[in-house]
């Protein structure tokens, strides 16, 4: 049996390799690729022209645009690199803070140099290793709850039963039954418990219920996500609980705008105590402003000599080595201003501490990401449970952060969808998440959430059978729901699958690229999408998926309606899901798709209508997509054409 030292070692080892790997591949792109090529994929924006647009939450915001038009990958949120020449000998990193058509807001914690606002620059998508920085420190400082979790895992320590007859009063009256149950469940438990809510249960909606009523029994809770977004989605649904004193941590410029009034650089920002910081300031401008007409003692001037040593000199009126008394003087009333400064931005920053303590500790709910878990503001808070959602994207280094801080964890989520993504193939463990490992050793430690609210029951079906043992059902208010609802479209099957077995559809490889692509598929989804647009259908409830990413760009260049990779409709749906399985050869070989969490959540995202293209010779080569194929031929589903 594994050691608790030996596998945090191993975490930490992986957690490295990651970080290493993540750096490499964005290094290795900006050596090996023109600016203009980085463009054309999505990660670079060249000749653009910063311009100062003042200060905001504290951060100083550079707005860069030019002439022709910006269409980038680069989305709010993410870290850009700031260069005029070589990228990689640039230092000056910023956070995306808005994008327009012509231009792109970028939010610097430091000045920015005359350089990126008199020059036209380049920017660049850039890896940030503070979240491996943050685990790592983590991992090497555990505390005992988080070591505990880990002996969960590894078989090292068995879990508390569950406290019996606990009554709820629900605020939500229509949560159904497998909800309620993992609530109660959850706050009965003494250590940890694991919600698992597949495609469309609800879970956010349980998860805010859940957060509530953990503050209705006097706990403090600290509750987050792997991703922002995750967190925004809960933050806006449990402002709607006005009883609830909710805090948001992190970078102001990654948090949605309507949400942007509860972080914490808001409210220290509008705290009663912030006059006093801005009456202090203006006096440092005061002092600044007299002491430069003193001499700064830099080593030219000071020769040798200390501040203690030039303070009482001053103070006897004499000079030395070549220094005169007057030239002594002036450096010590610069000293004695300098002092003078220091102080009040040491007050300064006891007030600021003062007021992030007072916020924290009037707050029942604190949200972050998992990474953001790990901020100083936070530390020395105790909490009685964390909630964690998103937990089976999360890797255990991530989600160690937030359970690390807790007597209690709560985690959610479906390890039946995608798991954490992992770059280096050294650290492919670490797709091995917490929720799943204990999920599969504690069962009777978990709730399945049961009803499904988001599509049409012949949707529902084959992911039913195949991923979740036929135990989801849907609820009746979408069990027969299809496009004549929104629509004049003439259309009652909710599924069809478009089998190009008898067309010349075969796959290509583009050159540098090992991404797969389809013509034929991308003709057939565009042709798809389009008659639909062309029937009334809104383009924003039509999806375009690919697992292959050069697929996605072939299709995303000759359409407005939105096209991503399975990754990047994770958690999401709309009421029209075109898929285009791309794989079609004649040795059976399907690569990526056989991923079989990826179909799970690429065939869960169409709320009315679902079309998969595909040749079903090739796909047939994996049994989970010939029953797939069987399924749609017994419901006569299959055209071919």
């Amino acid at each position: 049996m594994i050691k608790l030292k030996k596998y945090i070692k191993k975490l930490i080892k992986f957690v490295n390799y990651e970080r290493e790997a993540e750096i490499e591949l964005m290094v290795s792109e900006i050596e090996k690729m023109s600016g203009e090529k980085r463009e054309e994929l999505g990660r670079a924006i060249n000749k653009v022209k910063g311009k100062y647009l003042g200060k905001e939450l504290g951060l100083n915001i550079v707005q860069f645009g030019r002439r022709e038009i910006i269409d980038t990958e680069i989305s709010v949120g993410d870290m850009i690199l700031v260069s005029t020449g070589n990228p990689l000998r640039s230092d000056l990193t910023g956070t995306v803070t808005e994008k327009g058509a012509r231009y792109i807001k970028v939010a610097f914690d430091h000045r920015v140099p005359k350089w990126a606002l008199k020059k036209k620059v380049r920017l660049d998508l850039y890896a940030n290793d503070i979240t491996f920085r943050r685990m790592e420190d983590n991992l090497n400082h555990l505390s005992l709850k988080g070591k505990n979790a880990l002996e969960y895992s590894l078989n090292k320590r068995d879990p508390k039963h569950n406290k019996d007859n606990i009554y709820i009063d629900f605020i939500d009256q229509s949560l159904n039954k497998s909800q309620k149950k993992a609530i109660k469940e959850s706050l009965s438990s003494q250590n940890f418990f694991l919600i698992h809510g597949p495609f469309g249960t609800g879970k956010t909606r349980t998860l805010v219920e859940l957060i509530s009523q953990e503050v209705r029994q006097k706990r403090k809770v600290l509750a987050t996500a792997e991703s922002n977004a995750a967190v925004d989605n809960i933050v806006e649904r449990l402002v709607l609980n006005e009883k609830l004193k909710i805090t948001r941590l992190g970078h102001p410029q990654r948090v949605s705008k309507d949400n942007i009034k509860y972080t914490l650089a808001y409210k220290v920002e509008n705290h009663d105590l912030n006059d006093k910081i801005k009456r202090i300031h203006k006096k440092i401008d005061k002092l600044i402003e007299k002491r430069s007409g003193f001499t700064k003692p830099t080593p030219q001037y000071r020769r040798g000599f200390s501040d203690h040593d030039i303070l009482y000199y001053a103070s006897k009126g004499k000079g030395g080595r070549g220094i005169s008394p007057d030239k002594m003087k002036s450096m010590a009333n610069w000293l004695d201003y300098n002092l003078e400064i220091d102080e009040l931005h040491d007050e300064i920053k006891r007030i600021e501490n003062k007021m992030i303590k007072d916020i924290i500790e009037e707050s029942n709910v604190i949200l972050s990401t998992n990474s953001s878990a790990a901020l100083e503001s936070i530390s020395q808070t105790k909490f009685d449970v964390v909630i964690i959602d998103e937990a089976s994207q999360a890797t255990i280094p991530s989600v160690l952060i937030p359970i690390a801080k807790a007597r209690r964890f709560i985690l959610a989520g479906d390890h039946k969808q995608l798991p954490p993504t992992i770059i280096s193939d050294k650290a492919h463990e670490l797709e091995d998440t917490l929720f799943e490992s204990l999920i599969e050793k504690y069962p009777q430690k978990s709730q399945l959430l049961n009803v499904q609210y988001r599509m049409n029951k012949v949707l529902m079906e084959f992911p039913n059978s195949e991923f979740y043992a036929n135990k989801l059902k849907s609820d009746s208010n979408v069990d027969n729901i299809n496009l004549k609802d929104i629509s004049d479209v003439e259309d009652d099957d909710a599924l069809l699958f478009i089998d190009t077995c008898d067309l010349d559809t075969h796959e290509k490889h583009l050159k540098d690229s090992k991404s797969i692509v389809n013509h034929v598929e991308a003709r057939i989804a565009l042709k798809v999408a389009n008659d639909y647009v062309n029937a009334g259908i809104d383009e924003k409830d039509i999806g375009i998926i690919s697992p292959y990413a050069d697929q996605v760009k072939l299709i995303s260049e000759k359409t407005d309606i939105e096209v991503k990779t399975v990754d990047g409709f994770q958690g999401r749906e709309k009421e029209i899901i075109i898929i285009s399985t791309v794989r079609s050869n004649d040795y059976g070989q399907i690569g990526f798709l056989k991923d079989l969490r990826r179909l799970n959540v690429a065939i869960t995202r169409a709320k009315r209508k679902l079309i998969i293209i595909g040749n079903s010779n090739t796909l047939k080569s994996n049994a989970t997509y010939e029953r797939l194929i069987d399924f749609v031929e017994a419901k006569d589903l299959r055209v071919i054409i």
